[in-house]
């Protein structure tokens, strides 16, 4: 069994950029990579309901029903990736109650975290575009009762 060479370490090294002069290759990353880890993280935080605008929720549920179509992680996150850095928009939905500031300051904090360990490309910008609140008696939650028989 050959033994590693002490110059070429078999784990990535903090802070070592995707692309280092001298290596034997080129690594790139899909932006569907860092829209799924996006997508991932940002929906890990509470006070997130959903991501999406409403017409984007509604072809993904649609979606979601076709066979063979798999889950929908993308919906609500667009990208710009390059060689080293990543920019990442972001549609939420948050629910009734939480406080907005403090969920997209959280939301912000866990994607670029997850994005830079998970990729090792720089986030140089997290936008946020809070589209709607959910309230607890949408989507067949509670629901009340008529008033009138």
């Amino acid at each position: 069994m050959a033994q590693p060479s002490a110059s070429k370490p078999d784990t990535p090294v903090a802070g070592a950029s995707l692309n280092e002069e001298g290596t034997a290759g080129k690594t790139t990353i899909s932006s569907v990579v860092v829209q799924k880890v996006a997508g991932l993280a940002t929906r890990e935080v509470t006070g997130i309901h959903a991501l999406g605008g409403g017409v984007s929720r509604a072809f993904g549920a649609i979606r979601e029903r076709i066979p063979g179509s798999g889950t929908v992680t993308t919906s609500g996150v667009s990208v710009e990736v390059g060689e080293k850095q990543a920019a990442i928009d972001l549609d939420v939905v948050v629910e009734y109650g939480a406080r907005i500031v403090d969920v997209a300051r959280a939301v912000r904090r866990n994607v670029i975290g997850q994005v830079e360990q998970i990729t090792g490309l720089e986030v140089i910008e997290v936008n946020i575009a809070v589209n709607d609140i959910h309230l607890p008696d949408e989507n067949g939650g509670e629901t009340e009762t008529s008033r009138v028989e």
